[in-house]
């Protein structure tokens, strides 16, 4: 016999939430018929495989009231947001993997559409543990979240930046003081993301700047300005004699293994300057976190 119309509305609410049980506890993709009648609505196509790699926890957000959205900076697929099912929930099996700048292995769904992607397994591979007692530490951590999530682009991958990631969060867990490593991960990312500032030529003559010469920055075009270019129409940050040098060793991709270098105060103050300047260029805005830092 055919239903009423109330009958079959109430099968298709039925099916409806059993699928969202599934998807909440997590059930496995080949778990997941391809009739799920919640895939069509959300954009999650069933017919693709799922897809493993590292990542790292970058920003959170809630979603409703049992599940969240998460910006992962993975391995192989650089950026992506996922969309975690229950993950708010006391008993979640997600537990601490998805806890920010968390390294975790995961499965997620590649989305077919403009919608997220699905978040299927998640395991925790380690967890940010700043230097205890810090909190200079621990906003250094937040600020490299916060340059991750604002300056990459979704899915596309940097292998190396992500062990410069791993390498930067592993430097925060110790006693080391954080401007080496916030420093060289600043110039990582400029440098993976196109922005890197040209320290070795003038930007106006092209000559080859010499470590004993004192340019200036020019903060809009992103470069050096000799001695003999530089003039007060432009936006310029002056250089001190040495500090190019040490500028160009932070900026080197061949970091030489327990060789730090050594500033002096005013060195520190010019680096943070000319740092400051071309990220807050590149994104438009002064970071949030940055002032926390007490660099």
């Amino acid at each position: 016999m055919v239903g009423t119309l109330s009958e079959l509305e109430t099968e298709s609410v039925t099916a409806m939430a059993c699928w969202e049980e599934r998807l909440l506890t997590r059930a496995t993709i080949a778990d997941v018929p391809r009739s799920c009648p919640m895939a069509p609505e959300i954009g999650w196509n069933l017919s693709m495989a799922a897809e493993k790699t590292d990542a790292f926890v970058i920003r959170q957000a809630d979603f409703s009231e049992s599940s969240r959205v998460v910006t992962l900076f993975t391995r192989t697929f650089g950026k992506i947001s996922c969309l975690a099912k229950g993950a708010k929930r006391l008993r979640s099996s997600f537990e601490v993997s998805l806890d920010l700048l968390s390294e975790c292995r995961i499965v997620f769904l590649p989305k077919s559409s403009g919608s997220l992607d699905l978040l299927t397994e998640s395991q925790l591979i380690q967890r940010f543990q700043p230097l205890h007692g810090s909190l200079p530490h621990l906003y250094a951590g937040y600020y490299v979240a916060e340059l991750l999530n604002a300056l990459l682009e979704d899915s596309d991958p940097h292998e190396t930046l992500y062990e410069t990631v791993r390498q930067t969060l592993s430097t925060l867990s110790s006693p080391a003081p954080i401007f080496v490593p916030v420093s060289r991960f600043e110039l990582s990312l400029l440098r993976e993301i196109g922005q890197l500032p040209d320290f070795n030529t003038c930007t106006i003559c092209q000559r080859e700047i010499e470590d004993q010469e004192t340019p200036r920055f020019w903060v809009s075009q992103s470069g050096l300005i000799c001695s003999s270019c530089g003039s007060s129409e432009y936006q310029t940050t002056e250089i001190e004699s040495g500090t190019l040098s040490l500028l160009r060793q932070l900026a080197s991709e061949e970091q030489i293994p327990h060789q730090e270098p050594t500033f002096t105060p005013r060195q520190k103050k010019e680096l943070r300057r000319i740092l400051t300047a071309a990220i807050s260029h590149v994104l438009g805005r002064r970071p949030k976190t940055l002032p926390l830092l007490n660099l």
